[in-house]
């Protein structure tokens, strides 16, 4: 008797945390190692990927070289979801076949959010939205450039990057807001280091035995810009990130994830290769970022 009702318990818990039976049954095919496979030697922003569970209620639904995630729930009973980033605007279709390939269905994503306002991620946000008929939140720092489309002037990419379809953000978030759907509690972190707007999310997962993990989706932390801007010419912009990189390194980090796989190795971690938690993975990130911006700083400096 204890081992049936063990075995019910498993069954309702892994209902409760994905979502829906149809997802549960979808996460045996859906394993991170076949995604990793399936993307080897292809890491383009819209190479098509398949969909796969990271941990728990938590969904990689991007491509092979921009990561979208799903992270799934339920509200008074019925399907109720939370997608994360969008990736660029040709990608909407795939990201929508993905979350339908898991057995989820796109109108029962509730919320929105992102890492950065940069076409590769946001772009097809607009049309996600229209889609799913889900509501959009994000940071004021990236309002403007999400509702008009336009690249901010103090982006240090302004000058490379294509405009976005204008999205409306309904909830506009400050540092350490929470999205809260059902049992699903996102919580936003601002992390200006590559855009400003940047903002990191950490959430907690757990898997069908109850085991829990706090994923951090640490938004990109690389120091670029279009040809001609010196980050020495704007020291707000250095303060920005000097405070930033900090704030990402202290996330609450089990499983590290990032808007590009390659950013944190996930493919090879999901392979197997390398380890997927890690606790140490976000203060190692923050730690090659803050050395790269320190090189470029000397570059400019002429040292």
């Amino acid at each position: 008797m204890n081992r049936i009702l063990n075995s019910l318990g498993a069954v309702l818990a892994a209902a409760l945390l994905f979502g829906g039976a149809p997802a549960a049954s979808a996460a045996e095919k859906a394993s991170p190692a076949k995604l990793a496979t399936a993307c080897a030697g292809h890491d383009g922003w819209t190479d098509p990927a398949p969909p796969a569970q990271i941990w728990g209620n938590t969904w990689y639904v991007g491509t092979c070289g921009i990561s979208v995630l799903l992270v799934t729930g339920e509200v008074d009973g019925r399907p109720a979801h939370v997608l994360v980033d969008g990736g660029p605007a040709a990608a909407a279709p795939l990201v929508l076949a993905n979350i339908r390939k898991l057995g989820f269905d796109p109108k029962d994503v509730r919320w929105i959010v992102a890492t950065h306002e940069h076409d590769d991620h946001a772009g097809a946000l607009a049309a996600l939205k229209r889609a799913t008929g889900a509501k959009m939140a994000a940071l004021a720092a990236q309002k403007a450039v999400m509702e008009t489309g336009k690249p901010s002037a103090e982006d240090p990419q302004a000058g490379d990057l294509t405009a976005i379809a204008p999205v409306h953000v309904d909830r506009v978030l400050k540092d350490g807001d929470s999205v809260i759907v059902g049992k699903i509690v996102l919580t936003a972190h601002a992390t200006p280091v590559h855009a400003p707007g940047s903002t990191s999310w950490t959430w907690q997962s757990c898997d069908a035995a109850f085991t829990c993990r706090m994923i951090a989706y640490a938004d990109s932390a690389s120091t670029i810009s279009a040809n001609g801007y010196r980050f020495t010419d704007h020291p707000q912009r250095i303060a920005a990130i000097r405070m930033g990189l900090p704030h990402m390194a202290a996330l609450p980090c089990d499983i590290l994830l990032t808007p590009h796989p390659r950013q944190s190795d996930m493919m090879e971690r999901f392979a197997g290769t390398k380890p997927l938690v890690d606790a140490n993975a976000c203060r190692a990130y923050a730690k090659t970022a803050d050395a790269n911006l320190a090189a470029r700083l000397a570059k400019e400096n002429g040292k």
